[in-house]
């Protein structure tokens, strides 16, 4: 009696490893295992998602600990920024030639070992360059998710695998700062970085049990002269971006690496349209589609960074909280991004993508505006509706846009399309920090400045409490009694005033982002987007 039994278990081993080992084009109905993949990908996912915003609640006790300056910790923020905005296309186009799975395993073990150095540094410098390897293990890990998801789920499953992708996505942007916060709690400062060891070891035996290679690898040459001019051109503007709020926007450095930056850009388009093997095939920005989903993931990125970077100040510097107690009240967004995104693709097949994600940016813009009203002393329950409310809009966008871009692109590109969708939220998010934190401190400067010296208050004191609200802080706590109270009143009034201004930015650019997304958007339903994309963009690859 067991033989059948054991003949029927062997056949099924047989069939699944099998099925693992054939392309994509081969599971019309979708991969047997993708259930169990969905989740790998979004382990994987969560892993260098929330690395990006776990080391915020961190860099405080660093500048204690490493004894590091203003300009030590904005670079252990930017090494990995840079690095991983700056090479995703490139290490997505180097996964649909020589393998999706391989270049999971390399970028995971990479993110690993550059983790683990970063956990063990001794000084700043040393952690800078761990944090641009860790950057580097990320850029190959982030387009193979999403590329592997768009291969094994079929058509009319896609939608809502992306649609978990994304909700895992957003999510871990928000608990970040919870988990950093409780790890700093009850751990030393490298906790931040070691958490990820298990994590990705995890993820590593996911991805040999269950993840087969979607990629046609060794069919396309790599496009050299496009990975280069690509790379470098990111490179450039990523830098200017970042650079720019010290530098100054009309810096000498600043203008002549946009320059750069835009010219390498433009000759990279020249040659991609010119080679037989693209990294991508750039006729792909002529769809209505595919441009109006990457625009409203920029300009969601863009408003929600830049939120998140002068609420956090808000919610430590004004509020008092610690930075758990902050991240934890930044959970409405997590909670209702993390509900929506699911939600979002079925509502973009009954309204159409067009109609879902301008109404998702306009969310996010409303949510911005009610927040722009918080005063020194509004309570809570306002901020969590505020931030729920973006939550909301993100949700709303998420999903469909990630499903429209990779639909727009053909299977064998599918990497370097992941990498383009994956490319522009960091550029977003990184020109939001740098514009709204650039036009939140030069408010500041100048509310506070003007108010300190209508008050008489010494130069010296006033070129320090002007620098930032938590200098501010410092000062007035050394001043003590009731002048030192007085100004950390200012300090904060000053700060509320110029988180509202850019706040209000964000929003005014998110509100006309919404407009023009509905209003240039093509109108087509949303099941469109679970089309197969080979069938309506053809490869130009050769």
């Amino acid at each position: 009696m067991t033989t059948p039994t054991a003949t029927r278990s062997g056949s099924a081993s047989r069939t699944l490893s099998r099925a693992a080992a054939r392309p994509a084009a081969s599971w019309p109905d979708g991969h047997p295992r993708r259930k169990q993949i969905l989740l790998v990908m979004c382990l994987s996912l969560l892993v260098v998602v929330i690395d990006n915003t776990i080391l915020n609640t961190a860099l405080p006790t660093m500048a204690r600990v490493l004894h590091a300056g203003t300009s030590s910790l904005q670079w252990i923020t930017d090494a990995y920024t840079l690095c991983f905005a700056a090479l995703l296309i490139p290490a997505g186009a180097l996964g649909d030639r020589y393998g999706r799975r391989l270049s999971l395993l390399v970028g995971l073990s990479v993110f690993a070992i550059g983790s683990t150095w970063a956990a063990l540094s001794g000084n700043a410098d040393t952690l800078i360059a761990a944090r641009a390897v860790m950057g580097l293990g990320a850029t190959f890990v982030m387009p193979a998710t999403l590329s592997v998801l768009n291969a094994v789920f079929p058509p009319r499953e896609r939608a809502k695998a992306i649609g978990a992708w994304s909700a895992v996505s957003g999510v871990g942007i928000v608990i970040g700062p919870v988990a950093g916060g409780l790890l700093l709690t009850h751990f030393w400062w490298g906790s931040v970085f070691l958490i990820n060891v298990p994590l990705v070891v995890l993820a590593i035996t996911g991805v040999l049990l269950v993840v087969p290679e979607t990629a046609e690898t060794g069919r396309y040459r790599l496009d050299a002269a496009g990975t280069l001019l690509v790379a470098g051109s990111l490179i450039a503007i990523v830098d200017a971006i970042i650079e720019a709020p010290t530098r100054g926007w009309t810096a000498p450095a600043t203008l002549g690496e946009g320059v750069f930056g835009i010219a390498a850009l433009a000759a990279f388009a020249w040659w991609e349209l010119r080679t037989r093997s693209p990294l991508i095939d750039l006729r792909i920005f002529t769809s209505r589609v595919f441009s109006a989903a990457a625009g409203s993931v920029t300009v969601t990125f863009f408003a929600l960074f830049g939120s998140l970077f002068v609420l956090t100040q808000y919610l430590q510097l004004v509020h008092g909280y610690s930075p758990l107690s902050a991240g934890l009240r930044a959970l409405p967004f997590a909670l209702t991004m993390g509900a929506l995104s699911p939600v979002s693709t079925i509502l973009a097949g009954k309204f159409g993508t067009r109609v879902v994600m301008s109404s998702g940016i306009a969310l996010m813009g409303l949510g911005l505006l009610d927040l722009s009203t918080a005063g020194v002393r509004t309570g809570y329950p306002l901020i969590a509706l505020a931030v729920a409310i973006m939550g909301a809009g993100m949700g709303l966008v998420m999903a469909p846009a990630s499903t429209a871009i990779m639909t727009a692109v053909p299977a064998s590109q599918a990497g370097a399309g992941s990498a383009i969708n994956d490319t522009i939220r960091e550029v977003g998010g990184a020109l939001g920090i740098a514009i709204i934190g650039s036009i939140a401190a030069g408010e500041y400067r100048s509310r506070l400045g003007g108010a300190l010296a209508a008050a008489g208050t010494p130069e010296p004191v006033k070129h320090i409490a002007t620098g930032s609200i938590a200098a501010a802080d410092v000062v007035s706590r050394r001043i003590g009694g009731l002048a030192g109270g007085e100004l950390a009143a200012a300090a904060h009034s000053a700060f509320v005033d110029a988180m509202a201004l850019g706040l209000r930015v964000a929003a005014c650019v998110a509100l006309v982002s919404a407009v023009a997304a509905f209003a240039f958007g093509q109108r087509q339903p949303g099941r469109a987007a679970t089309e197969d994309a080979d069938s309506r963009v053809p490869a130009t690859v050769g």
